[in-house]
């Protein structure tokens, strides 16, 4: 008669074995781990500048925002600080509210927190025109204050857009999507 179990064989590890494999098996959740932190990463970051891209739409359709745009629009600004000095505290103020608008924007498009194309869609060359009027007054304020930084985004910004605007100039929407519906 047989017996009615098979032949088992046993496998004996060294404990060299042992540490190699557990090496092995470190390894591979360090792997994994950083893969996966690097995916949290890069979705953090997209959720961080979709999340900023929202609240600057927010900013510009606001009406304090608006009224400025209409006022900088309409308005004259001198070309000298002494000028300017002169001028009512609170046309002083809303001048200066929305160049540091334009300032935090120029700091946010340079920092890659949102993007150019969102200041193309929604101000465009509105930055432009206004940077030429405060050109003069801030070349003025830099060297007199002295503060050779004074709007340094702002300008940024107002010559990469122009400079966007001549050398690929984007159809209106309208014109180049005619065909699309959205989903």
């Amino acid at each position: 008669m047989k017996p009615a179990f098979h032949h088992l064989t046993i496998i004996v590890m060294t404990s060299d074995q042992i540490a190699v494999i557990a090496n092995v098996a470190l390894a591979l959740s360090f792997i994994v781990g950083l893969i996966f932190g690097i995916a949290q990463v890069r979705t953090a970051s997209r959720d961080r500048r979709e999340r900023l891209t929202l609240e600057a739409l927010r900013e510009f359709q606001s009406r304090e925002f608006a009224e400025l745009m209409a006022y900088v629009s309409i308005s004259n600004l001198p070309p000298t600080r002494e000028e300017f000095m002169e001028m009512p505290t609170s046309e002083r103020a809303r001048f200066m509210q929305y160049a540091q608008e334009m300032e935090s924007l120029g700091i946010m498009v340079a920092e890659g927190l949102i993007g150019m194309d969102l200041v193309d869609k929604t101000l465009g060359s509105f930055v432009t025109t206004t940077w030429d009027k405060y050109k003069t007054l801030f070349s003025d304020l830099r060297r007199k204050q002295p503060d050779p930084f004074l709007g340094e985004y702002f300008q940024w910004l107002a010559e990469r857009i122009e400079e966007r605007m001549r050398l690929s100039p984007r159809k209106p929407f309208h014109e180049s999507h005619s065909g699309f519906m959205p989903k």
